[in-house]
């Protein structure tokens, strides 16, 4: 008696795709900064902090000296990586280095967002930010320094 092995199937995996992505804390004021995405991109509308994709061939650090250049036309020097996380929209990953900015020449301007605003970081909480970074607000807060829980009567304002 012979038995014949039913077919195995084998389930193509599909390599992820993913991206490093940058983004800097700048602090003025015991307020953060945050740029408002453009119409024309992905996320349209919503704050976020200032950075953008690694380039092949750069650093964390060179990436976002670059990237707060050509979006906020200012010179930065790159502190301590304060935050690492991931997040995946659909089928593509992306890894986030968030970096601590220790000085900066010149002001930031809207070059890339539709406008930016200095904030008081716990009013991130209130803004439509992207789902990568609401999802981990808490590692976000202790890596700029809040001091949480609070209640929103102790809420300097």
């Amino acid at each position: 008696m012979t038995t014949s092995a039913a077919p195995v199937k084998t389930r193509r995996t599909r390599k992820n795709h993913w991206i490093p992505v940058v983004a800097g804390f700048l602090r003025k004021d015991g307020r953060i900064l945050i740029g408002q995405r453009p119409e024309n991109n992905t996320l349209a509308g919503q704050w976020e902090f200032p950075g953008g994709k690694v380039e092949l061939g750069e650093s964390p650090e060179e990436a976002l000296a670059r990237e707060l250049r050509e979006e906020l036309g200012i010179e930065a020097t790159v502190g301590e990586l304060k935050l690492a996380c991931t997040h995946t929209y659909g089928d593509v990953g992306i890894m986030i280095l968030f970096f601590e900015i220790l000085f900066w020449k010149g002001e930031p301007k809207a070059k890339h967002h539709m406008m930016l605003e200095w904030i008081y970081p716990e009013e991130l909480r209130d803004r439509q930010i992207p789902e990568a970074n609401r999802k981990i607000l808490d590692r976000i807060e202790k890596a700029i320094g809040v001091q949480w829980p609070k209640s929103s009567s102790s809420r300097k304002g």
